[in-house]
C-alpha cells in the first residue's frame, strides 16, 4: 500500500486519470456480468443445471447494452498504447521496445494464471477425476484469455493502426467500419461461412481501438458535449434499429442457443453499441474527471489499477469455486431464476464471491507489477528485433488463444479443441506462450525499461 501511496503523490499534472478510472471500471463491470450471468438450476430430484440467467430473464438482456463494456477497456487501450508508442519513440525506442513493455504488463499475471491452471489440470487427469463436469469447468475457467488474446493481437498491430491514424485519420474508423458491415452482410444475406464472420473480431475491435486515439490526440474531447451526445445517441439510435429490424439479437453477449451472436464473432450491432457506450463515457468525463482529483480517490483507483488484470484473470475461478461448494454442501441458495429470492440471495453470494476473489488477488498481486527496464544503446540492440519481436508476439497469441478454447482439460491426453480451423491443445499452447514471452522480451535487449514506457 505504501508504494500505492507514493505512486498517487507522484502522478503528474498531466496525466488523464479519467482513463485509469476507464480502465478499473470496465473490468469490474464485466466481472460483475459474468457473476450475475452465472445461473444455477437445482431440479428436485437433485440435477444440477447451469445455464445464462440472461435466458431466463429476457428484460435483463437489455442490460448489456451499458454492462457489456469491453468496447470502453480497448477504447482505453488505443490512449494507452499511442501514449506507450510516443514514449518509446521519444527515448529511443523501437517496435520491439514497445512490444516487450505492453506484453510485459499483459502476460505476467496471466502467465501466473496459466501455470497454476495447468497444474491442477494436470492434477485432475492424473487423479483419474476427468469427468465431463470437469471438464466443463476447467475450460471455462480459462475463458478470460480470450480477451488477453484478442487485445494482445490488438498490441501487435497498434503502431502500425497509429501511424494509418495520423496519416488518415477518420477514414480508418470508416473503412473498419464499413469492412465490419460487409462481412455481416456476407453472413446474412450470402450465407458466408463461418471463418468469413470471424474477421469481424479484428475489423470491429480494431475500430474500437482506433477510437482511442482520437481521445489521444485530443480530436474527442474538442467536440466537446455536443459530439459526445451525437456519439451517444446516435449509437444507441443505430443500435435499436439493427436489433428491431436486422437479424441481431438483443443481447450483447453470447447466450446459450441463440442462432446468431453479437459477441462470437463481434458484429456491426456491436460496433454501434460501442458508439453508445464511448459517446455516454465522453458524455461522464467532466464530472468523474473533478471526482479523481480527490487524493482519497485517486489512491483508490491507483490500488485498483495494481490489482484488476489479477481479478479478472481469477474472477471466473472464485466464481466457479464458491457456486460449487454451495451445490456440494446442498446450499438452500439456488431458487428459481428470477425470483425475488433469488434476487435477494445475489447479495451475500455476491460479497462472498468477492471475499474469496479479494484472498487469491492478495496472494498474487505481486506478479501485476512489470519490471522496470531501460532501452538499450542502438550499439547493444539485437539484429532483426522487430521481426522476432513480432514472431514472439505470435506465438504467444496463438498459445493464448489455443487455452481460451481447450482450457486446462485433458493436460496430459492432448485433448483438442478447435480455434476456428486449427486443432489446439492446452500443453502446446501453455509451451507457445512461455515461447513467444520469451522471444519477445529477448528482442527487447534490456536490462531496463522504464514503467512509463508502459503507461
Amino acid at each position: 500500500m505504501s508504494n500505492a501511496h507514493e505512486l498517487a503523490d507522484a502522478t503528474p499534472s498531466s496525466r488523464d486519470r479519467y482513463v485509469d478510472v476507464l480502465r478499473v471500471a470496465a473490468l469490474g463491470v464485466v466481472m460483475f456480468g459474468h457473476f450475475f450471468m452465472l445461473g444455477i438450476v437445482v431440479e428436485p430430484d437433485g440435477a444440477v443445471e447451469v445455464t445464462n440467467a440472461l435466458t431466463q430473464i429476457a428484460w435483463a438482456q437489455w442490460l448489456t447494452w451499458v454492462l457489456q463494456v469491453m468496447p470502453v477497456f480497448f477504447a482505453v487501450g488505443g490512449f494507452s498504447h499511442a501514449v506507450g508508442w510516443e514514449s518509446v519513440s521519444r527515448h529511443g525506442g523501437g517496435y520491439a521496445d514497445f512490444l516487450a513493455a505492453r506484453m510485459q504488463r499483459l502476460l505476467r499475471p496471466t502467465l501466473v494464471f496459466i501455470a497454476i491452471g495447468t497444474a491442477l489440470g494436470v492434477i485432475v487427469e492424473a487423479s483419474d477425476n476427468l469427468s465431463s463436469t470437469a471438464i466443463m469447468i476447467l475450460r471455462v475457467v480459462a475463458q478470460p484469455l480470450w480477451f488477453i488474446g484478442i487485445y494482445l493481437a490488438v498490441v501487435l498491430l497498434a503502431p502500425s493502426m497509429l501511424h494509418l491514424h495520423r496519416r488518415w485519420g477518420w477514414r480508418v474508423l470508416a473503412v473498419l467500419a464499413l469492412a465490419t458491415a460487409l462481412v455481416d452482410v456476407a453472413r446474412f444475406a450470402w450465407g458466408a461461412p463461418d471463418v468469413i464472420g470471424y474477421t469481424n473480431f479484428a475489423f470491429v475491435w480494431l475500430a474500437v481501438h482506433q477510437c482511442g486515439f482520437f481521445y489521444a490526440d485530443g480530436t474527442a474531447q474538442r467536440g466537446g458535449r455536443l459530439f459526445a451526445a451525437l456519439c451517444a445517441f446516435g449509437g444507441l439510435a443505430l443500435t435499436l434499429g439493427l436489433v428491431t429490424f436486422g437479424p441481431y439479437p438483443v443481447s450483447m453477449v453470447t447466450l446459450p442457443g441463440d442462432e446468431v451472436s453479437n459477441m462470437t464473432p463481434p458484429s456491426l450491432a456491436l460496433l454501434t453499441c460501442s458508439m453508445w457506450l464511448l459517446g455516454l463515457v465522453l458524455l461522464l468525463r467532466g464530472p468523474v474527471s473533478r471526482r479523481v482529483q480527490s487524493r482519497r480517490v485517486w489512491l483508490a483507483v491507483v490500488v485498483a489499477n495494481g490489482l484488476v488484470m489479477t481479478a479478472f484473470l481469477w474472477h471466473l475461478s472464485s466464481i466457479i469455486a464458491v457456486n460449487g461448494t454451495l451445490v456440494l454442501l446442498d446450499a438452500p441458495v439456488f431458487p428459481p431464476i428470477g425470483t425475488a429470492k433469488w434476487w435477494l440471495l445475489r447479495i451475500p453470494l455476491l460479497l462472498l464471491t468477492a471475499a474469496v476473489l479479494a484472498a487469491v488477488v492478495l496472494a498474487l498481486r505481486r506478479f501485476e507489477r512489470p519490471r522496470a527496464w531501460e532501452i538499450p544503446p542502438v550499439s547493444e540492440r539485437r539484429p532483426r528485433r522487430s521481426g522476432l519481436a513480432t514472431l514472439g508476439g505470435v506465438l504467444a497469441l496463438l498459445g493464448i488463444l489455443g487455452l481460451s478454447v481447450a482450457g486446462f482439460a485433458g493436460v496430459l491426453s492432448m485433448r483438442s479443441e478447435q480455434l476456428v480451423v486449427i486443432p489446439m491443445a492446452s500443453l502446446p499452447s501453455v509451451v507457445l506462450v512461455g515461447i513467444g514471452y520469451w522471444i519477445a522480451l529477448r528482442c527487447a535487449g534490456a536490462e531496463k525499461l522504464q514503467q512509463r514506457l508502459s503507461s
